[in-house]
């Protein structure tokens, strides 16, 4: 725990809560009830959100209507 004292305009309302320009993480003025950290969710990749929402024979089955259009197109593949 470290303690900053950013400086705000005078005419302008101090914010309940801000973000430290220290360590980055959500500060506020109660020093005995700080703002809880974010939660930080892992990175997930496209696949992983794709996987969340189709399952494994649905993906069978797209990927099959795939390759079929695919395959049934008047343009040559190279």
């Amino acid at each position: 725990m470290h303690e900053t004292r950013p400086s705000f305009a005078s005419d302008a309302p101090i914010p309940e809560f801000w973000d430290c320009p220290r360590c980055g993480l959500p500060a506020g003025q109660d020093e005995s009830n700080p703002p809880a950290p974010p939660r930080n969710e892992p990175y997930k990749t496209h696949l992983a959100y794709v996987k969340e929402r189709r399952s494994d024979k649905d993906g069978a089955q797209i990927l099959a209507e795939a390759l079929e259009r695919l395959r049934s197109s008047s343009r040559p593949m190279y």
